[in-house]
């Protein structure tokens, strides 16, 4: 096994940060994450630490939005002269990967503070020589995001789910990049071996869409998945699976477990598992008393557990967050609960009888590409 490369994350705990953190936490055996915590800005010793103890910085920690434009620039061109100074005061020259955005051309103080950082980065690198990498970045969209904040899908979303109306300011068509998809592209960089010094680059966006039909996508998902427990018609590797996981991460938990419709007679009972406008994989297990499955997560699937015999306790954990989510399932009124992406998850037959559990999942096993990690709940 080779030196594995030391990274840090400034804005570690935002949108992007954060799922960029978890992302390259799948790489294992390549990639020792160095942890970043918000105060090392206004900790010089704790920032000249970190910087020396990086091999790569990811440098995406900046403000998006502030009633005041000036604000916005101020605190995003600081936090680079801070990085920056870091550097000098420790003689380190980390490689360092800038997250810039295509706004860096409009005429508005957040797209200034974004061309003027990158420009200080990179004079920066001309003096020693250091590696810098600026990538200019479309409208990203994914999972967790902050209403009002982050981006205008995450806004849509929350309200959707919310039961209130969006509204539709400009339906301009807008390019979209997915959020998996832009970890890959700073993971890509992270590891290339290419020695250009200074170099900018235009991430491409991988998907087009008007404004009106990003939310009539979102009602439909509304309406198929939250009113009538359908799972839509989302192919694999699509924008439509994308914006799916995307706009399920804003469901509240108290969502599930969800009953099902039990139709009973003199011959016995009928249950309706699932029903789905897109394929996927069935099984079932059965799991004696005591004994407990899973303790795993996915990044893109789509999974349901339905407990049809037995009690259950369905866990789940997201893998950055400490806080577990229990739900308890029994046979005698048969319920599902499904999984979300990023969450380490299990099932414990806490029963006294055989756990039988039925399972879907939106694309069959492939033990090439599991999507599949293991992580105690």
């Amino acid at each position: 096994m080779g030196k594995l490369i030391r990274v840090g994350i400034t804005g570690q705990g935002g949108f992007m940060g954060s799922h960029l953190y978890n992302f390259l936490g799948t790489k294992e055996g390549i990639i020792d994450r160095i942890n970043f915590e918000r105060s090392y800005f206004e900790n010089e010793i704790a920032l000249q630490k970190f910087v020396k103890s990086c091999d790569v910085i990811v440098h995406i920690a900046a403000m998006n939005r502030h009633e005041d434009e000036q604000v916005i620039y101020n605190t995003n061109v600081g936090l680079v002269q801070k990085l920056i100074a870091s550097c000098e005061a420790t003689n380190s020259i980390p490689k360092i990967i800038f997250s810039s955005s295509t706004q860096e051309e409009r005429d508005n103080l957040y797209g200034k503070s974004k061309r003027d950082g990158r420009q200080l980065l990179e004079s920066w690198a001309s003096k020693t020589g250091a590696e810098v990498t600026s990538l200019l970045i479309p409208n990203v969209f994914g999972p967790f995001g902050k209403p009002n904040y982050n981006s205008f899908i995450a806004t849509f979303c929350y309200k959707i789910i919310n039961n209130e109306t969006p509204t539709i300011i400009n339906d301009s068509l807008v390019n979209l990049i997915y959020i998996n998809e832009l970890s890959e592209v700073f993971h890509n960089k992270i590891i290339s071996k290419e020695k250009q010094t200074i170099k900018s680059l235009v991430v491409p966006h991988t998907s087009s869409r008007k404004v009106s039909e990003i939310i009539e996508l979102l009602k439909e998902f509304k309406v198929q998945y939250v009113d009538n427990g359908q799972v839509p018609k989302v192919d694999l590797h699509s924008f439509e699976l994308d914006l799916f996981n995307t706009f399920t991460s804003f469901i509240p938990k108290a969502y599930f477990p969800r009953k099902f419709t039990k139709h009973s007679d003199n011959r016995g009972a009928f249950v309706e598992i699932m029903r789905a406008g897109t394929a996927g994989q069935s099984s079932y297990s059965t799991t004696v008393p005591g004994i407990t499955r899973g303790n795993h997560y996915h990044t893109r699937k789509v999974e349901r557990f339905a407990v049809i015999s037995g009690k259950a306790s369905i866990k789940l954990r997201k893998i950055d967050s400490e806080e577990v989510i229990e739900y308890v399932l029994d046979g005698t009124e048969p319920a599902y609960v499904d999984m979300p992406i990023w969450y380490t998850h299990n099932i414990t037959n806490i029963g006294e009888t055989e756990l039988i559990t039925l399972f879907w999942i939106n694309e069959p096993y492939n033990p090439a590409d599991a999507d599949t990690y293991f992580v105690e709940v």
